[in-house]
Order: structure tokens, then C-alpha cells, then sequence
């Protein structure tokens, strides 16, 4: 995903909808997909990502380029995620992942090797359910975006030495999980 021009960015910001259907198409997969990241079901990311769309279109023109666009989205998108996990936390345990329940029988007939990414997959989403919502963010924006300490700090709002603490945290709680096979129970 790129960055979109500043130029498209005014468009829509000043009511001009193909403009701000531009930043949708440019960002909604992304958007969707760090929602997934953070929810860990299609449906639910599916709502964040609408409502961080709505939250866009409504705030766009308050943006003010002192940052990335892209960091100004990935700010609203992790903020909108977090508070959505945590706003359905209670409902989710008492849900069937539907979605998760045709994958899975959809596994096996499927290749070696696709069994062995959704394998890992569940391992990945196991391991970072030991985490906080916050620990987690840092978590995947470091390791699974690739974002730099700056980047993340940018995105969550937060003070670089906290992104570093977090992350440190982090590995310690996944780290104590696995010795004690917490982790491994689940998975």
C-alpha cells in the first residue's frame, strides 16, 4: 500500500466524493486487515473498517499533513480496533467464529502446505491472546507491519521509550506463556 497524494486528500476533504473514494480504495485493505489483526474475525473487521471510514470522512478535514496520512489512518484504525475488541470483549467468548469453522473444514482437504499456514496462523493468534490490546498493537505493528519504533509511537500516540517497553513487556508475556504451556494448551 502506498501513500495517496496530497492533492486527492483535499479533494475529499472538501466534499468531492470520487476523491474520497480514491483514499478508500487505497486503504480500505489495509484498514481491513489490521482490524483482523486486532479482532480476529471477519465480521468484526468488517464493522471497524466501516467505522474507520466513517470516522475518516468525518474528520478528513481536520487533517493537517504534519504527518503521513498513512499514520494518521493506521492512528485511527488501531484506536477504532482496540475499543471495538475491548466494547465486545464479553460478547465474543460466548460466539462460534463461523468463518473459523468452515476454514477449518475447509483445511482438510486442502494442500500441505495451506494446512500448515493456517497451523501457524491459529499458533500466531494464540500466542497474541495472552497479550493486552495495547502489548498486542506495538507487537503487530513491529513485527508483523514492520513498522520502525517512530512509526508506531506516531501511530499509537504514545512516547517512543513506551513503544519500547511495551514490546519488551510483550515478548516477556509470551516468553512466561510458553515456558509455563499456556500457549501451547490453547493451540
Amino acid at each position: 500500500m502506498g501513500d495517496i497524494d496530497s492533492a486527492i486528500i483535499e479533494k475529499a476533504a472538501s466534499g468531492d466524493m470520487e476523491a474520497f473514494e480514491q483514499v478508500y480504495r487505497t486503504f480500505s485493505g489495509f484498514v481491513y486487515n489490521v482490524a483482523l489483526r486486532v479482532t480476529r474475525n471477519s465480521p468484526d473487521a468488517e464493522e471497524v473498517t466501516q467505522d474507520v471510514f466513517m470516522k475518516i470522512f468525518h474528520e478528513l478535514r481536520q487533517f493537517q499533513f504534519r504527518s503521513a496520512f498513512k499514520t494518521w489512518v493506521y492512528r485511527i484504525t488501531t484506536n477504532t480496533a482496540i475499543n471495538y475488541y475491548r466494547k465486545t470483549k464479553r460478547e465474543r467468548k460466548d460466539r462460534v467464529d463461523f468463518e473459523g469453522v468452515i476454514d477449518t473444514v475447509r483445511s482438510d482437504y486442502s494442500t500441505r502446505d495451506e494446512v500448515m499456514r493456517n497451523d501457524s496462523e491459529s499458533k500466531i493468534r494464540a500466542l497474541l491472546e495472552v497479550l493486552s490490546p495495547a502489548h498486542k498493537m506495538c507487537l503487530i505493528l513491529r513485527e508483523i507491519e514492520g513498522l520502525r519504533y517512530q512509526e508506531i509511537a506516531a501511530i499509537l500516540a504514545i512516547p517512543v521509550n513506551t513503544v519500547r517497553s511495551r514490546l519488551k513487556r510483550a515478548r516477556q508475556a509470551l516468553l512466561e506463556a510458553a515456558q509455563r504451556g499456556l500457549v501451547e494448551d490453547e493451540v
